[in-house]
Formats: C-alpha cells, structure tokens, sequence
C-alpha cells in the first residue's frame, strides 16, 4: 500500500520535532498567554520535502504565510500587543527572517 506524500511527512515532522521539544525546557508565559512550539516552520520544510525548484518556494511561502497568519490570530486571542505581538509571532512560526 502506498502512503500519500503527506502523511509520510507529517509523520517525519512528529519523528524529528517530538524529541526536539521534549528536550526544550518550558519558557515561562506572561500572564494569560499560552506557550506555542515554534514547529510551524519545520511542518513547512517537510511539507515541501518532495517539491523542487519554484514550486517548492512557492509552497513554501504559502505555508509560512498561513502559519504567520495562524499565530497572529492566537496573538490577538491572547490580547498580546505592541513588541510582545512581534516577538510571539517570530517565536510561534519558529522564523528568525524571511524564508528561503
């Protein structure tokens, strides 16, 4: 039986992050905010393991654009504002810049 492309990098996604964030000590919150990992940016590079050249950019972008878009709305959820806003959008995609 053959597995979609999806599944197998899903499942590579939880064989590599699972492990990462078990060793990761548990940064403390501010108040009324909940933690997230930053796995959002190493779900997009597995997700676009198996594309090549301007495909696999173009997915990518897409992908870290939603992921952006998705920790945004936690942020606003939380009423997280101003510099906080930032640094929890940087820290919750898992992107230290633009992607490749």
């Amino acid at each position: 039986m053959k597995l979609p492309s999806a599944a197998v990098a899903a499942s590579l996604v939880c064989l590599i992050v699972a492990p990462v964030l078990a060793q990761t000590p548990p940064v403390p919150a501010a108040p009324g905010t909940v933690p997230v990992p930053a796995a959002k940016r190493v779900t997009c590079l597995a997700t676009t393991a198996n594309l090549k050249g301007q495909d696999k950019r173009d997915q990518m972008q897409l992908c870290m654009a939603q992921a952006r878009v998705d920790c945004l709305k936690q942020a606003i959820d939380q009423k997280i504002v101003g510099e906080a806003r930032k640094s929890f959008i940087k820290s919750c995609v898992g992107s230290d810049g633009p992607e490749p």
